[in-house]
Parts: C-alpha cells; structure tokens; sequence
C-alpha cells in the first residue's frame, strides 16, 4: 500500500504503544474491493476536561486517491466514530489530518461539520523535512553557515563523544536528561512510563534484523551525559521525536553534532526523509515556545510542510468545556 504523507502515530506499533498507557484504541481499514485505500488508528483519551476519540495524523490514504474518495472514507469513519463515541461517553471525535492546509481540504471538513480544534494536538500541525537521499557532503553544504561550523567544531573536540544506544536499560539515563531540562525549562515532559513503552513498541518490530525502529543517541562531556534524543525510524523516514540537552554544556554545542550523527544513521538505513517533528515560524512568532528549537531545525536545511489545523466534531455539549479548558491552557503556554 503506497501511503502519501504519513507518519508513525498511524503505525501498529504505536497503536500497541497506546494500549500499554491503558489507552482503548480501535484499527480501521477501508477497502476498494480487495485493495486497503485507507487506515485509521482511534484512541480513546480520558482526560479530567472531557473524553474523546481521536486520530492522531489520520487517517492515511493510499496515494492519488481523489479528494471525492477521500470524503466518502471520512463520512464512513465518522458513522462507525459517532456511534462509539456515544457509548464510550465521549463528547467529541479530535482529527489531527496530515493533509496540505488548502482551500480544497479546508472545505472538505466544513462540509462534513468540523471545527477548528482550541489548540493543536499532541501531533503536529506544521513540520520541518530534510530530504537525506543526497550525498552527506552536499547535506553539509545546504546547511545554514554558522550550523555546519558548529558541527564541524564539535567533532574536533576530543572531550566529546556521541553513542547510538538500542540497550533498554539506556531508558533511565535518557529519563534523567529530560527530567533535569523539565524541571529547568519549567514544562511537564514526557512520563517516564511513557518514555519506556515507546521505546519497547518500536524495538522489537524491525523492518530488518539488522535494525530496530527506535534508538537513543546521546552526546557526552568527559564521559558525562549532556543530551540525547530518540529517533523513531519508520517506513523510510527518521524521525527526531524526543530531545533533551543539559543547559551547563550549551557552549561547545552537542546537539548540533548528535543531530548530523542522527541524519548519517538514518541514512545509514536507508531512510530518505529526516522529520524534525513540529516546526513554527519564527519570524511570525518568535515568542512561540518552539521558535529557538525551529531555528535549530532549520539551519540543518531543508523545507517546511504545513497541514491542516487539528478538526473537532461535536458529538455532546460537553464539548465546550474542554474547548474553554484548551483555550486558557493555548494562552497561558504561548502557543
């Protein structure tokens, strides 16, 4: 099944990651004869502001399907939501769509009676892409000036060293960085349950027994941990999921360096495209929370994609007291 823009939150790994976070989740395939067009992967959230059902950068669709084809497959979804919806006590149905934000799509949910989401969801709505099919030295010459110097002055230095870790027992050195830049930077990071799941859901079901589809990389300082990320590696695309990098080490640049050792591995197995996970403008919002880590992004190279905005429909008036929740959170987070 040749899919169009995708992402790995529609993959059966973090379908199983879910229910290890005691998630009820539902799989959907839509078929045209014996051909599958189209998935989806459900969630069930139960949150303290309301419970719904949500399709976190879905559903995916096989590529070329006709815009008409595609609003069938939703008005069928919707149906089969609806109805589980009303007996899960769910007070609405939260899509996260990975499709191009036009006017084309944009209508398409109009006309099926969503409404623009308070904020966006866990899943992103604009990310940044570099296409890592090119040579590696051409990668470095397509980088922004002062990122390839950092790059290439962190390598220099003998004091630091950069690891690609699959060992689980890795998990609590990980947890600890982000802890400490949590607790720094003032944010709820991501639990230490939910660290661990995800990397047990995408270790044990490769795409080849040479590789899993998840690893750590972690940069040291004289042998002290300074920062690491997890990569996700799926379906041909790296993605730069998770990040934390210790404030006492922020002058001899590391992350720079454990990103570029992030994209020659990924090519190393064979991925085209390196996701940066989540990307606003700068230029337009540079209070934006995520404005100084986009910069960073974006001095590796590469282009912006943007989708359309996260789409909520109303299925109770519960609704509205999540909605009223999620507008004072947008507002007191700066997004």
């Amino acid at each position: 099944m040749p899919l169009a823009e995708k992402t790995f939150l529609q993959s059966w790994n973090w379908g199983e990651f879910s229910t290890t976070m005691s998630e009820k989740i539902w799989r959907f395939g839509a078929y045209n004869g014996d051909l599958l067009v189209a998935i989806a992967l459900v969630l069930k959230v139960s949150a303290k502001r309301g419970t719904f059902l949500f399709i976190p950068h879905g559903p995916v669709f096989i590529e070329g399907m006709a815009p008409a084809d595609i609003k069938e497959i939703f008005e069928l979804i919707l149906l089969q939501l609806s109805d589980i919806a009303k007996k899960e006590q769910a007070s609405f149905i939260r899509v996260s769509p990975i499709l191009a934000e036009n006017e084309q799509n944009i209508n398409l949910f109009l006309d099926l009676g969503f409404r623009n989401a308070p904020m966006h969801a866990s899943a992103y709505e604009a990310t940044w892409k570099l296409d890592i099919s090119l040579p590696e030295d051409t990668l470095l010459k397509n980088m922004r000036k002062t990122t390839r110097y950092l790059i290439k002055k962190a390598s220099e230095n003998k004091d630091i060293a950069v690891e690609l870790s699959h060992d689980p027992k890795d998990i609590s050195i990980y947890q600890t960085l982000t802890k400490e830049v949590s607790r720094r930077q003032k944010f709820v990071p991501f639990s230490a349950e939910s660290i661990r799941n995800e990397f047990h859901a995408f270790s044990g079901q490769g795409q080849s027994t040479l590789y899993p589809q998840v690893a750590f990389i972690f940069g040291k300082y004289n042998g002290e941990f300074a920062a690491g990320a997890m990569i996700v590696f799926w379906s041909g695309v790296a993605y730069y999921h998770q990040a934390a990098s210790l404030g006492q080490f922020a002058k001899h640049s590391i992350p720079y360096l454990l990103q570029w050792e992030a994209i020659k591995e990924a090519k190393r197995r064979g991925c085209k495209l390196y996701d940066f996970w989540g990307f606003t403008d700068p230029e337009k919002f540079p209070r934006h929370p995520w404005a100084g880590p986009t910069l960073f992004k974006m001095g590796f190279g590469g282009y912006k994609t943007q989708y359309i905005k996260t789409q909520d429909f109303i299925i109770s008036k519960g609704y509205w007291l999540n909605y009223i929740i999620e507008k004072i959170r947008k507002a007191r987070r700066g997004l």
